[in-house]
């Protein structure tokens, strides 16, 4: 993708999408830091179902702590890797009592020595909750900066700084999610839905697909 391109291609995501929000239900930095860490190789809804039932009722370091290994598993079964997930969720409820005043940090290193988080979570967590241009590289970014051209990269930390060299300024604060959003609904993994596409025209990608042909009935 030429730089024109670029340019065209996100203010036509930004018309379509001005203010672009996650798919994860939260009201605190907590609620979505911990919605986060269960989302790693899950899907939003299942997260949120769960979530639906458990923040009423523990949405605090404290309250989670409270519940226990047991109580919590009860809660988040349904997501895959639940019984590792509830055990990240403990330590890092207890390290942020302990070490942050039960607030989560809004800088990287902190964040990224909170078990369950690494660099994606931390990055979501950063400009979600915190309002920082980070890029939150998931397997949809991966796809759609490669298949698109517009940051080709052979690891997601590749095509993540090459996003955030490319991505103009006044786009990158909301970038991630357009681009979360066009994977997961246009720009599929199997079959790209090129013919409904709105940035089909400033893609590198080729073969275009078409319309599905329409049965007789």
């Amino acid at each position: 993708m030429k730089k024109e391109q670029i340019v065209r291609f996100f203010q036509t995501l930004q018309a379509a999408n001005p203010e672009p929000k996650s798919e994860l239900e939260y009201t605190t930095p907590f609620e979505l830091l911990i919605a986060v860490i269960l989302s790693a190789q899950a899907t939003d809804v299942s997260v949120n179902k769960a979530t639906a039932l458990l923040y009423p009722l523990a949405n605090t370091p404290q309250t989670l702590l409270d519940l226990g290994q047991e109580g919590l598993e009860g809660y988040i079964k349904t997501i895959g890797l639940y019984r590792n997930k509830a055990k990240n969720i403990l330590q890092t409820c207890q390290i942020l009592l302990d070490q942050h005043g039960g607030e989560v940090p809004s800088d990287r290193a902190a964040l990224e020595n909170l078990p369950g988080v690494g660099r994606k979570t931390a990055n979501v967590v950063l400009n979600v909750a915190f309002g920082q241009p980070t890029m939150a590289v998931d397997t949809h970014i991966f796809r759609v900066a490669n298949r698109t051209g517009l940051a080709p990269g052979k690891n997601p930390l590749e095509v993540e700084l090459k996003l955030l060299k490319r991505v103009p300024p006044e786009f990158l604060q909301h970038a991630h999610h357009w681009l979360i959003l066009h994977g997961r609904y246009i720009c599929k993994a199997r079959t790209p839905e090129c013919w409904r596409c709105a940035v089909a025209d400033c893609c590198d990608y080729k073969p275009k697909t078409p319309a599905p042909a329409k049965t007789k009935g």
